[in-house]
């Protein structure tokens, strides 16, 4: 339930940082904090919530995020009165690694660290077969 949560929270994150950082400057909301720190801030939402919306492919879900925040850097250069740049792209870098950081935590301590390891692909039933057999022939030398 978390996980299909979490996607919804990442995907409309997506769609909210995109507006805001493709809209007019007068238009993005503003607070009291430093822009940077609004920044970090929604990134860092933005990797926790897929990191816990993906538990499965949580690399190429983190990926994924760092292309979103690249590209609307690069979309900001065509953007009216905007500019986006290398210093901003850094810092929603961050703000995705401790977002999936502190999401990777909360997973640990809600789940059991043990719990998070996800069991090995088995490619076809013939090496299910064959992992039995060798778990047979184990059992009768003991």
């Amino acid at each position: 339930m978390l996980s299909k949560l979490s996607r919804w929270a990442a995907w409309l994150l997506v769609i909210a940082i995109a507006v805001f950082t493709l809209s007019p400057i007068g238009l993005r909301p503003t607070t009291a904090a430093p822009a940077n720190l609004e920044r970090f801030v929604a990134f860092a939402a933005l990797g926790g919530a897929f990191w816990l919306g993906y538990p499965n492919r949580r690399l190429g879900s983190f990926l994924l995020a760092v292309g979103i925040a690249g590209l609307l850097e690069i979309l900001q250069h065509v953007a009216p009165g905007r500019h986006g740049g290398l210093q901003d792209f850094v810092v929603k870098s961050f703000g995705l690694m401790s977002g999936a950081v502190c999401a990777q935590v909360l997973d640990w301590f809600v789940n059991g660290i043990a719990t998070t390891h996800r069991p090995v692909e088995r490619d076809s039933d013939a090496d299910i077969a064959a992992e039995q057999d060798a778990a047979q022939m184990g059992e009768t030398r003991a």
